[in-house]
């Protein structure tokens, strides 16, 4: 696994203050590299694009609630394609409800953020996810 700084991230949230919140706390840790998305189609065609250019992303932080491709069905799409599978997914959500926690767990989310959250919070999740 690269550095952490030197990973490519993609944000996904359909709140625009809520990927710039989420950006701006990976910049603070030194990552350079940090792509959005508004949804999760514009998202998944930003990972086969990246993918078919050779440039993966290296880890994907995901809004639940978006209008067109929820962030439920943008991580079953994501885990059962071969070449992105292995792809750290962090969802970030107000769904709380152990329900949608097993839900995301049972369909290979790599971790679970419900909002509000800190900062460091966020950060120990992703790096969790990376070890």
């Amino acid at each position: 696994m690269k550095d952490f700084e030197k990973m490519k991230f993609l944000v996904v949230d359909d709140m625009k203050v809520m990927r710039k919140v989420i950006a701006q706390s990976l910049t603070k840790e030194g990552v350079t590299n940090i792509s959005e998305a508004e949804d999760g189609k514009p998202a998944w065609d930003q990972l086969i694009s990246n993918l078919e250019k050779g440039i993966p992303f290296d880890f994907i932080v995901c809004d639940w609630n978006m209008p067109q491709m929820s962030g439920i069905e943008l991580l079953k799409q994501i885990r059962s394609n071969a070449s992105l599978s292995k792809i750290p997914f962090l969802m970030v959500t107000a769904e709380s409800e152990q329900e949608k926690v097993l839900n995301a767990v049972l369909a290979g989310v790599s971790n679970y953020i419900v909002k509000p959250f800190s900062h460091d919070i966020l950060i120990s999740k992703i790096k969790s996810c990376i070890k």
